[in-house]
């Protein structure tokens, strides 16, 4: 019936895991939960290893760091049922009712269904820049998703059939952080595979330290930049490269190579403040990715 699929990195989800054994039992339902450690070695293993006591649940721990696309293709080739579900990690059941919501959902046929993201009220100051991206850019009602259908498919709360899910699979060479769910979601639009969005979230449980996100967009748009010179994406499909291609038409783009050149340390002095601009991290973002597009 259910595979329930916890990709995971030097984090502990033991009780995640908890929460969703305790579901899929309450739901009467034929259910395994896998999750697999991405080769941190981390103390937090130890705890994650008490997922093996829970019912119909299996933790293994990666000996060497294969990336998160991979990762993800290693616990759907280890399931035993059509319904896979993804669940990142460092998620939070925000009600009782999450796996019901699903199995209900199950009802339409769909090939991908897409619960959502939340994220707390509120965070330490440290970690402002991340909950506020989260907040304002991402946490999107199923109304709101279903007008950008395929592009606000995201795999860290997604219930999708296997069949579905072995004809695309991860990209193999993306090992790096960043746009795995991109390429995924590109792939599901030429497939024309049948989307449906609710509202059923998981919680951010683990909102990033502003330097630590900064580094993992960083990393993000390094692989998007490789995504877009490798043409392994329409980029009309992905709005960042939409308004990147406007600049360059009109060679702004250069302009912005020079800006971040000069101006970097500014920036993120705003972005890891406690008063952080989303306006800020948007010129941030479009004159690094210019930085590292005009870079030879």
């Amino acid at each position: 019936m259910l595979s329930i699929l916890i990709p995971t990195y030097n984090y502990s989800v033991y009780p995640l895991a908890c929460q969703l054994e305790k579901q899929a039992v309450a739901a009467n339902i034929p259910f395994e939960i896998i999750c697999i450690d991405d080769g941190s070695n981390s103390k937090a293993n130890e705890e994650n290893s008490k997922i093996n006591a829970l019912q119909s649940s299996t933790f293994i721990a990666n000996k060497n760091n294969v990336g998160l696309s991979n990762n993800r293709n290693l616990l759907a080739s280890k399931s035993k049922y059509e319904n896979l579900l993804f669940i990142d990690g460092d998620s939070l059941l925000p009600n009782n009712n999450f796996i019901e919501n699903y199995i209900a959902a199950l009802k339409e046929e769909s090939d991908v269904i897409y619960g959502g993201r939340i994220h707390p009220e509120s965070v330490p100051k440290q970690r402002t820049l991340r909950w506020k991206y989260g907040k304002f850019r991402e946490d999107l009602t199923a109304n709101q998703r279903n007008k950008n259908l395929y592009k606000c498919v995201l795999f860290n709360n997604t219930l999708i059939k296997k069949s579905v899910f072995n004809s695309i699979g991860f990209q193999k060479e993306i090992t790096q952080y960043g746009h795995e769910d991109t390429i995924f979601a590109y792939h599901l639009s030429l497939a024309e595979a049948k989307v449906l969005h609710i509202d059923n979230p998981v919680l951010h449980g683990d909102v990033d330290f502003s330097n630590i996100f900064i580094e993992k967009t960083k990393k993000g748009l390094q692989n998007l930049n490789y995504i877009y010179k490798s043409e392994l994406i329409d980029p009309n499909f992905i709005t960042f490269l939409v308004y990147f291609e406007k600049l360059k038409m009109f060679q702004l783009h250069y302009a912005l190579f020079l800006f971040y050149k000069l101006f970097c340390g500014i920036l993120l002095k705003n972005l890891t403040s406690n008063t952080p601009s989303l306006m800020v991290f948007d010129a941030f973002r479009f004159s690094y990715f210019s930085h590292i597009n005009l870079k030879k």
